[in-house]
């Protein structure tokens, strides 16, 4: 994922950061508990295409 892009790239729900999470080829938004897919190097960043974060999830990424 190129880092200017993941710069720039806003939450669509909360307007908050995201964070890559590079094994699962996703895009995270704690504030949304949200994961927004990465499909062939581009982000979907539509709310119904996105997956919920289980509690463990969101643990992992808290101090990121």
């Amino acid at each position: 994922m190129d880092k200017r892009l993941l710069d720039i790239l806003v939450c669509p729900v909360t307007k908050g950061p995201l964070i890559h999470d590079k094994e699962r080829s996703e895009l995270v938004s704690r504030g949304a508990r949200l994961a927004y897919p990465i499909r062939d190097d581009i982000p979907v960043m539509l709310e119904d295409e996105a997956r919920r974060l289980t509690e463990e999830e969101l643990e992992k990424w808290k101090d990121k």
